[in-house]
């Protein structure tokens, strides 16, 4: 039995389309998530200023001077002066960290200082500086607590420093 028919091998033009388009999509998808800022850097954020803001805390109680502004505040003696910068937060639109970190001219190699392109930072009440006292405990102004909002493109993140001086991700109750 000789059958005329000829055996289709291959793909026919309407499943390579289909295939294409699919593989389109999904290249598509994964760059936007590759270019950019997505929605994790805030988050990824958040989770570097709590530690941020923890290692400030414990640089403080290690200080074990009960009267820090009273030293800070000796401009001749620049060990106290670092240490004091070390020993409170900075909050700014561009940095969150030690004072000591935020004011240096390359923070890149800093691991107490967050900062970010496309990232932005802001407090509630509106601060530039939380000091701690030797429990970890805000300080003035900030004595009530603190709520750091950080904002990257559509996404946006919260850290909260209570009155107690327990920092967590998320607003402030």
């Amino acid at each position: 039995m000789d059958d005329n028919r000829s055996i289709q091998q291959g793909f026919t033009l309407v499943e390579l389309i289909v295939v294409i388009l699919l593989i389109a999509i999904v290249s598509v998808y994964a760059g936007t998530r590759y270019l950019g800022v997505s929605s994790f850097s805030a988050f990824t954020a958040q989770e570097q200023i709590i530690s941020v803001i923890r290692q400030v805390q414990v640089n403080r109680i290690q200080t074990n001077i009960s009267d820090i502004y009273t030293y800070c505040n000796d401009v001749g003696n620049p060990d106290l002066q670092e240490l004091c910068l070390r020993s409170r937060v900075t909050a700014n639109s561009s940095c969150v960290g030690s004072s000591s970190g935020c004011s240096s001219s390359d923070s890149t190699t800093r691991s107490d200082v967050v900062t970010a392109d496309k990232v932005s930072f802001s407090t509630t009440p509106p601060l530039s500086t939380i000091t701690f006292d030797l429990l970890g405990n805000p300080l003035g102004s900030a004595s009530g607590g603190v709520s750091i909002l950080i904002t990257a493109g559509q996404s946006a993140a919260n850290v909260c420093i209570n009155p107690q001086g327990y920092v967590y991700g998320g607003a402030c109750l």
